[in-house]
């Protein structure tokens, strides 16, 4: 079975995501990939009270991850604010994606 995920437009359009991915330069299996497929869903959304060694250790997942470039890129793409994509925290990826976004705006 196949499975046909389709993106609504507010005009009313559809575009499917697989097409939308290509688009983005995202792999539209990417999240099929991920280290932390499967994993609980809570270690990377940590609250502000997390322990450092929780974060350190959903980091480290993502470092061995072979989906880590494609799910940052994802993030930024996406404006991901909260949790950690691509083996970075929110702190983090706010300084990245701005530099991110100042290198797309002087290539465009």
């Amino acid at each position: 079975i196949t499975a046909r995920f389709v993106l609504r437009l507010p005009v009313g359009d559809t575009v499917p995501v697989s097409l939308l991915s290509s688009l983005l330069g995202v792999e539209a299996d990417w999240k099929q990939k991920a280290a932390c497929a499967g994993m609980p869903f809570d270690l990377f959304f940590p609250t502000p009270d997390t322990p450092e060694d929780l974060i350190a250790k959903a980091k480290s997942v993502c470092g061995a991850c072979p989906a880590s470039e494609a799910c940052l890129q994802y993030a930024f793409e996406t404006n991901q604010v909260s949790g950690i994509w691509g083996g970075t925290t929110e702190d983090e990826r706010k300084s990245l994606r701005r530099k991110w976004l100042a290198a797309r705006r002087r290539s465009a």
